[in-house]
């Protein structure tokens, strides 16, 4: 109990603002990277996260991330549950702190964290993943791997503490921001799903371009701005530590960014605007874990990797077989992994976080500290995850029929378009369920599938929107 600093809470509410908008944001970000059938689930998707998120969050999550620690792997799910310890009561001065803000602050701040961790998996299975099973997917993930992993990483008063987990008390690995609970964490789950679901239906033989990049730098634009409050709002107060995660932040992202577009360049002979958007959010996850231990050459260096290193992961995906529809794996995972091991590096004392890495006359020290946990977070995801994943699939189907998946998901599973151009347009995508016993064609006009029991007019129809709706 205590009195909280006006300035400090006032920091921690904004910032709690901005991180929930990266939630929206990265539904735009989503949405304008699959075809046109599929944006409204994919939009979907990100912004049922934080629903499900929310509400485990406020009844337990909280209580199992900063509880109290039990063997270094979990808090006490009870300590805080349904957070009724945490309310002032009549009081308006003298109120449960963390830090110097008010705890209810801290938990509004937190649980914006949990929500885009899991958002960001749903990139990964974009097009054909049911919506229900995503549902339950989000809550049972949430659980049983974002909520122990958060509490390895992350303490309740933003240092290494005897509450916290294993890694930020015992290791004592740097991870300012969540670089290895959200980023690493969230881009190995992505893996799993995408193996464990399959290929969409004509991928690697037909285009499966952005239907809209303009949303996609509309997103992208929005993370920049929302991740001001993820770095920076994570220093828990209005002072010289936010600044520096800003400055550092900031940096890496345009470094980054550009380091991309040069990447592009020299490999495609252009750089795209999706390129660029891209970048501008490999360098954000890149510099999350590090923001607070490297000064503006760090943050350089480490911009300047992670935009290369996931320009060229991003086509992994294609060398080893796996569908990674929006490259979560190839930004979240390999961001995550360069911005957490090059802390081991380029940290200098000089920053707040004080510790010297290899460059700096450090060492080793750090690196190998860096080096276990991350790939302490990414081997706990790996098999969790797939374990999840295993037990759902043996209860219930994950994926959507194929037909369906022709159709298109938003019209499949919400019954809704997202660009309405007509009533006829409606009824061509949804078509071959109004005919499920006819024989299944292709037809001429941008491989679009219709059904040969539908009536002439909806064929007729669908050859004309095709055009319109996107390249299938």
């Amino acid at each position: 109990m205590g009195v909280p600093d006006t300035g400090d809470t006032a920091w921690v509410l904004i910032s709690a603002a901005l991180v929930m908008l990266m939630t929206p944001g990265l539904a735009f970000f989503y949405g304008g990277m699959v075809r046109a059938k599929s944006v409204l689930n994919m939009i979907m998707m990100s912004i049922s996260a934080l629903g499900v998120v929310g509400i485990l969050w406020v009844v337990f999550g909280y209580s199992m991330v900063f509880g109290n620690d039990r063997g270094g792997l979990i808090g006490d799910p009870t300590e805080f549950f349904g957070l009724g310890s945490l309310l002032s009561g009549a009081s308006t001065t003298e109120i449960p702190l963390v830090g110097t803000v008010p705890a209810l602050a801290f938990v509004a701040f937190q649980m914006m964290f949990a929500a885009i961790a899991v958002a960001l998996i749903s990139g990964a299975v974009a097009d054909r993943m049911r919506f229900g099973p995503w549902l339950l997917f989000a809550g049972v993930w949430a659980t049983l791997v974002y909520f122990p992993v958060a509490h390895w990483v992350f303490s309740a008063d933003g240092v290494a503490s005897e509450t916290g987990g294993w890694i930020i008390s015992k290791l004592h690995a740097i991870d300012f921001a969540g670089g290895t609970a959200v980023h690493i964490n969230a881009g190995a789950a992505a893996l799993v799903l995408a193996l464990m679901l399959g290929t969409r239906h004509g991928w690697r033989k037909e285009p499966m371009r952005p239907h809209n990049v303009t949303l996609v730098m509309l997103g992208a634009a929005l993370l920049w701005f929302g991740w001001i409050g993820f770095n920076a709002g994570s220093a828990l107060g209005a002072n010289g530590v936010a600044a520096t995660a800003l400055v550092t932040t900031m940096v890496a992202a345009c470094a980054a960014m550009l380091a991309w577009l040069l990447v592009e360049r020299l490999r495609d002979g252009h750089s795209t605007s999706l390129g660029a958007a891209s970048g501008v959010v490999a360098g954000l996850v890149g510099i999350t874990p590090a923001c607070s231990s490297v000064d503006v050459w760090g943050a350089l260096a480490i911009g300047v990797a992670a935009g290369v290193a996931c320009a060229l992961a991003v086509g992994l995906k294609f060398r080893f077989g796996y569908d990674d529809s929006l490259d979560v794996v190839g930004v979240h995972l390999v961001g995550g992994m360069v911005g957490t091991l090059l802390i081991g590096l380029v940290a200098t004392k000089n920053a707040p976080a004080g510790v010297d890495g290899l460059f700096y006359g450090g060492g080793l020290e750090q690196m190998w500290r860096q080096a276990v946990g991350a790939g302490a977070v990414l081997a706990y995801s790996l098999v969790a995850t797939a374990l999840i994943v295993a037990v759902l699939k043996t209860v219930m189907r994950l994926r959507i029929a194929t037909e369906h998946e022709v159709a298109g998901i938003d019209a499949t599973q919400h019954a809704e378009t997202a660009y309405d151009f007509g009533r006829a347009m409606i009824d061509s995508v949804r078509a071959p369920m109004l005919a499920p016993q006819g024989k299944i064609e292709h037809d001429r006009v941008g491989g679009g599938r219709v059904s040969a029991g539908a009536s002439a007019a909806a064929r007729q129809a669908d050859s004309r929107g095709t055009e319109v709706r996107e390249t299938l």
